[in-house]
């Protein structure tokens, strides 16, 4: 895991900068469709770090899947907790008028 992180934390810091960006401009999913669409990322997420916590992946694809699910999961960080954020923000400036 040290050298994952040591290697791939560009990756990681960049992702999560990527999703906050993206939580910030769209908020949090509105639609039927949107939720669903999140509810999926959130399950893939889910399911590759549970692949990859297993080790059930050798080699070269084991370091992908890791990787992938560690700079997933740093994007729906961002993007999640940024809308949450602007979602708050928004309630409380409306309720305040």
């Amino acid at each position: 895991m040290t050298l994952l992180a040591t290697l791939l934390w560009p990756a990681v810091a960049a992702s999560l900068l990527l999703g906050a960006g993206i939580g910030w401009l769209t908020g949090p999913p509105r639609g039927r469709m949107a939720r669903w669409g999140a509810l999926a990322l959130v399950a893939a997420t889910g399911l590759s770090g549970g692949l990859a916590l297993a080790g059930l992946v050798p080699g070269r694809a084991g370091l992908w899947l890791e990787g992938g699910a560690l700079i997933l999961a740093a994007y729906l960080i961002g993007a999640a907790l940024l809308s949450t954020l602007l979602a708050a923000t928004a309630r409380r400036g409306a309720t305040n008028r």
